[in-house]
């Protein structure tokens, strides 16, 4: 499949006016050089070769040897890595020299149907063309250059090559311009190159008559994926060099290149679920569902689609007049989630009820219905995605199916929790950053009493409860503490006092003065939010303590919501950030730590603080420690913290028993 797509917008590579840059060899010089030569060289798809015998392959081969460099393109019949056919593989050595390795393309029928599509003629075996490429690919001295290349990687260890040695020039952008730049090839190939790739909607179509790409004819397919392959080659050249000139050189090849491997080997692993779980959970989201459309039929005194927006917004502001409705722009009512919470909280049951329908109606469809179709025919265990440069803080996101979405503090969330099983004669051992968040908040604010209480062991909420109410800790009412983890998590993200209110039930004055006080009672913390948005607002960017760099170019901008949100968001991702950093750390180096005290763990999945293993059962006692020790120690040698962090680790048969 083609890249992701997406917008453009950036700031020029190398500053003419910096002294520096004018000095030949430097590396603000070289990074303009190579930014001008990618844009003087236009690119000619005339030029590309389609490699059709295994004569010319071997000669292909050979040149990227004498290379020591290539890039690498692995073009599939479907999305899914775990199940896709290899359709072609492209190499690019030079601008322009580039070409496709055509695999696996179908002819047409004859239209009729009787006549399925066969083989198109003049394509080398699948297994003839790998046998002569696994040598280059598994060289630890040739470098393959890919794009998204963890996808190629995936892909050919299911063919049995593991590649080695590989760049990714979406990583080189992602840990350059994450948060100013969209990181999709057609979109960096305007931005760099001024280049308007062929785009996959115009290659296969779209709508019914849309073609997979091993239906796509060889001529075309080969204009397509070499240009990739060229297209990758010329973003590598370009944006290799603004590592050195912009310093991001240990942010790519700490934090973001080694997590390809481990990642591509998490997503072939995957995970087990049981299907009678799901089922049943099914059946009782559809009882519950039922049962909370009946009470919203009573309240509205009339049939209601509930899944109608329309319907819905007509009723409350219509029919009910309730007061606070807002229009979109197609002159319907608006009935956002928060302008029903906001209703809710005023005590009217009819969006309080919509919610609740809305929410089970979601894990329904999203995951007790939708999970077992996720199961592999051959592995019979669900093989989530995980996206690297997705998120501007570093964090990672996963899809098709998406697991770091199910909600872990809600009764029904924690059901579907369940479902993840382990194998038999193993145990899910889930570890998990304890409150590493407010942790990092107090070692980056340097709030001495959280930090006292960290190290002390002390329960955090109940020791801000006491700090802000006068309440001991020894018999407090669970309430209090309830309030102080609210507004302990809130304040992090930049709650108001409105959706403190919300959150607790309370008045919104009475919020108001519960974050008034708060600040009075840990005053670094508000220097920091301070100093973090006046920095960000100077910089257009916030940093981790790691030095990754996390843009907020609209904190600038002239609408005050979406300059408040931007505010909010760059506050929060030097903590959200660092702790992404932080997991990021252990993930590359626990295999090798797990390897060397020859334990059999797998490392299955990672949900944004936690990791998930499979762990045979008489290795788990010796497991655990293993797992808190490197989780403890990832922020080192690179950052020094004064805090200890903290890991709890649990071993148990399904993943919410081991949360």
């Amino acid at each position: 499949p083609s890249s992701p797509k997406g917008g453009a917008g950036s700031s020029k590579p190398g500053d003419r006016n910096d002294k520096t840059s004018s000095l030949k060899g430097t590396p603000k010089a070289l990074a303009a050089a190579r930014a001008e030569e990618a844009r003087n060289t236009p690119v000619d798809r005339k030029k590309y070769q389609t490699i059709r015998t295994l004569e010319e392959l071997k000669t292909w081969i050979a040149r990227a040897q004498d290379a020591g460099q290539f890039a690498l393109e692995v073009k599939a019949s479907s999305e899914d890595p775990m199940q896709a056919d290899i359709c072609g593989i492209a190499l690019a050595l030079k601008p322009n020299d580039a070409g496709y390795v055509p695999l696996d393309h179908k002819q047409a029928g004859d239209g009729s149907g009787l006549f399925a599509a066969g083989p198109a003629p003049d394509q080398m075996k699948v297994t003839e063309a790998l046998a002569a490429l696994r040598p280059l690919l598994e060289s630890a001295g040739i470098l393959k250059i890919g794009f998204n290349i963890k996808f190629g990687a995936v892909m050919l260890a299911q063919a049995g090559i593991t590649l080695r040695n590989c760049d990714d020039a979406q990583l080189m952008s992602y840990a350059l311009d994450a948060g100013r730049n969209a990181h999709g090839l057609d979109s960096l190939a305007e931005t760099w190159l001024g280049h308007a790739t062929i785009t996959h909607g115009e290659l296969t179509g779209s709508g019914k008559g849309r073609l997979s790409f091993d239906q796509v004819t060889i001529d075309k397919a080969t204009e397509y994926s070499a240009e990739d392959a060229d297209v990758i080659l010329r973003l590598w050249r370009l944006l290799k060099p603004r590592l050195v000139a912009e310093r991001m050189t240990a942010v790519y090849e700490l934090l973001e290149r080694p997590l390809v491997a481990v990642l591509a080997r998490m997503e072939r692993r995957g995970i087990s679920i049981d299907r009678q779980v799901l089922s049943r959970l099914s059946g009782e989201f559809a009882q519950t569902a039922a049962r909370v459309e009946a009470e919203i039929q009573e309240i509205a005194g009339e049939p209601v689609n509930v899944g109608s927006p329309k319907q819905i917004g007509d009723i409350l502001f219509g029919k009910m007049a309730i007061p606070g409705g807002t229009k979109t722009k197609t002159g319907a009512w608006s009935t956002s989630a928060q302008i029903l919470d906001e209703l809710a909280e005023q005590g009217h049951d009819f969006p309080k009820k919509i919610l609740e329908w809305r929410q089970v109606s979601k894990l329904k469809s999203t995951y007790t219905d939708a999970l077992p179709t996720y199961v592999h025919p051959q592995t019979h265990r669900v093989h989530t995605t995980y996206a690297l440069a997705a998120t501007t803080t570093g964090r990672l996101s996963s899809n098709e199916p998406n697991l770091q979405n199910i909600p872990v503090r809600t009764e029904d969330g924690r059901k579907i929790r369940r479902a993840f099983i382990a194998s038999a004669g193993h145990k899910l051992v889930s570890a998990d950053y304890s409150q590493i968040e407010l942790r990092l908040l107090a070692e980056i604010a340097d709030i001495p009493v959280l930090k006292q209480a960290f190290r002390d062991g002390l329960d955090i909420h109940a020791m801000t409860a006491s700090e802000m109410f006068g309440v001991p800790v020894k018999g407090m009412p669970g309430e209090v503490r309830r309030r102080a983890k609210a507004i302990n998590f809130g304040i992090i993200y930049g709650i108001s006092a409105f959706g403190l209110a919300n959150q607790l039930g309370i008045a919104r004055e009475e919020a108001s003065a519960y974050i008034k006080k708060y600040f009075e009672r840990f005053p670094g913390i508000r220097a920091y939010m301070d100093s973090t948005r006046d920095f960000c607002r100077a910089h257009g960017y916030v940093e981790t303590l790691f030095g990754r760099k996390c843009h907020y170019p609209d904190i600038k901008a002239s609408n005050a919501s979406v300059r408040a949100f931007n505010e909010r968001a760059a506050i929060n991702a030097r903590l959200q950030g660092t702790a992404a950093d932080i997991i990021r750390r252990a993930m590359i180096r626990m295999e090798e730590a797990l390897a060397e005290k020859k334990l059999s763990a797998q490392m299955l999945l990672q949900v944004h603080d936690e990791l998930i293993f499979e762990v045979p059962d008489n290795e788990v006692a010796a497991t655990l420690p293993v797992v808190q020790h490197v989780m403890q120690d990832a922020p080192f040698p690179a950052v020094v913290l004064s805090l200890p962090l903290h890991v709890d680790a649990r071993a148990a048969n399904n993943w919410d028993e081991a949360h």
